[in-house]
């Protein structure tokens, strides 16, 4: 009979279209735009238009929030699908309040920016963002850059898992071999023999084989 197999973390869901998802808007039209300040009424205009072009295209526009040390609780409550930055020249300070607010549930993070630096775009990759779109926000444009960003997001958590899955696997082979050479050596037993006395203890008490591993190593650890 065969030791039960151990329970995997389950698969992280994947999003599929892009369409029908709940989207936070974060830094659009947070400028205080007053009369006579230009810059300032060109990004409220810009912010506008991004989401006018969302709603055009079917999304669920649900906040738009300034990036502020409070990002990350406004996040927690509405639970969003998909993240939009809309940032200029500050584009790296926003991404890093998303990244922050981010850090314990991941989502898709799509940077639109009219910040031509592009000296960054490696260091916003690495950090989370899903798609990196410098003047892009054109109407047309908006659902084939969120629809590549949830499948990019999508195929990252699925490795991300299967990598975690590796290393737990790997850490309980370790502490099996490690409980079974403890066995050997306190009741002279072979390495055949010292399996299946920790494979009967596994099933005797309905454990897997690598808890009742860990037991006998975190024993032995504390004698």
């Amino acid at each position: 009979m065969k030791s039960p197999r151990p329970p995997t973390d389950p698969a992280p869901t994947p999003l599929g279209s892009s369409l029908g998802l709940r989207i936070v808007v974060v830094g659009s039209d947070m400028a205080l735009a007053e009369p006579g300040d230009d810059h300032a009424l060109e990004v409220a205009e810009r912010g506008r238009q991004l989401r006018i072009g969302l709603l055009q295209n079917g999304y669920n526009v649900v906040a738009v929030l300034p990036a502020d040390a409070f990002l990350d609780s406004r996040l927690a409550q509405l639970q969003p699908d998909l993240i939009i930055v809309d940032a200029e020249s500050d584009a790296r300070d926003a991404l890093e309040h998303v990244v922050m607010a981010t850090r314990e549930a991941r989502r898709p993070i799509v940077l639109f920016t009219e910040d031509e630096d592009t000296t960054h775009v490696r260091d916003a990759v690495a950090a989370g963002v899903s798609a990196y779109i410098v003047a892009g926000l054109a109407p047309e444009r908006i659902r084939p850059i969120l629809e590549v960003a949830v499948a990019r997001f999508d195929h990252e958590q699925g490795l991300r898992a299967e990598l975690d899955k590796a290393r737990t696997e790997l850490s309980e082979r370790r502490t099996i071999e490690r409980a079974k050479a403890i066995l050997a050596e306190r009741h002279q037993l072979t390495e055949p023999q010292a399996h299946e006395r920790l494979r009967r203890a596994a099933m005797d008490r309905g454990l897997r084989l690598a808890d009742v591993a860990q037991r006998i190593v975190d024993v032995s650890d504390l004698l």
